[in-house]
């Protein structure tokens, strides 16, 4: 397993500006800390200030808690694209749109919608604030049964070569410790450690001036699953099949639980 370090909670910019996240970091994180340590490779850093969209392995349910607070401590406040749906629901959805959150219409729908369902609108709001966004590429938990990554979608990187944004692969590896895939309880004793590898940009550059077609959609899908396995393969000490988990192959659903 590659050498690991502590984290060291940095203070970019926009974590100084007073916001909810303060408020939100000062309930979440003591709990949470409680139940889980951090671990990051040496070379794992985000942007100081920019934005960025963050690609993550995802295999638990819990992942997003443990992948907010490991951006919360590398210096950037996180935020997710989430169904436009759920700004709908009181108090929740205003927490949501208060953290800065991105809402986003279903695919399919997305290219019709207004502001606050177009995922080029959410682009232009990250990057007019200079802010980050994580996006998960599988779309929902791996279906592989080794915690594989499995194939990946084209949110990720449809949104990174129309916008320009850069595009960071990351993976992380025990959160299914604390809890499993599809399990509906936590496991929080003892503490649990989570190791996290930031890795560099994607180089989309080969792409640049292409019409974004599927073949090059597909392209660089591989490229950002390639580049997130080879991060997890570090972390884990161990070699990832060589083909990649497909759900449709193991007449598997894309969504929800199987």
């Amino acid at each position: 397993m590659t050498d690991t370090v502590k984290f060291r909670s940095r203070l970019s910019a926009e974590k100084r500006r007073p916001s909810i996240f303060w408020v939100l970091a000062s309930l979440i994180l003591p709990l949470w800390s409680l139940m889980v340590r951090y671990r990051f490779t040496p070379a794992s850093k985000l942007p100081e200030r920019g934005p960025f969209i963050l690609a993550p392995n995802h295999y638990s349910e819990i992942d997003p808690i443990a992948m907010g607070a490991a951006v919360w401590h590398l210096g950037r406040l996180p935020r997710f694209m989430a169904k436009a749906s759920l700004f709908k629901i009181p108090v929740f959805g205003w927490l949501l749109r208060s953290s800065g959150q991105i809402p986003v219409q279903r695919e399919g729908v997305a290219r019709s919608a207004g502001r606050d369902g177009n995922p080029m609108s959410a682009a232009a709001q990250l990057i007019e604030r200079e802010a980050g966004v994580i996006v998960y590429p599988e779309g929902t938990l791996t279906r592989d049964p080794d915690l594989w990554p499995m194939r990946g979608k084209s949110g990720a990187v449809r949104l990174a070569l129309e916008s320009g944004m850069p595009l960071i692969p990351v993976a992380h590896w025990g959160t299914q410790e604390l809890m499993p895939r599809y399990a509906k309880r936590l496991h929080p004793f003892p503490r649990k450690t989570i190791h996290v590898s930031v890795g560099q940009p994607i180089d989309l550059s080969q792409y640049a001036g292409r019409p974004l077609d599927q073949k090059v959609i597909n392209e660089a899908t591989r490229a950002l699953m390639d580049a997130i396995t080879a991060l997890l393969e570090e972390l884990r000490g161990e070699q990832a099949p060589k083909e990649r988990w497909d759900p449709s192959k193991h007449d598997q659903s894309e969504t929800g639980r199987f």
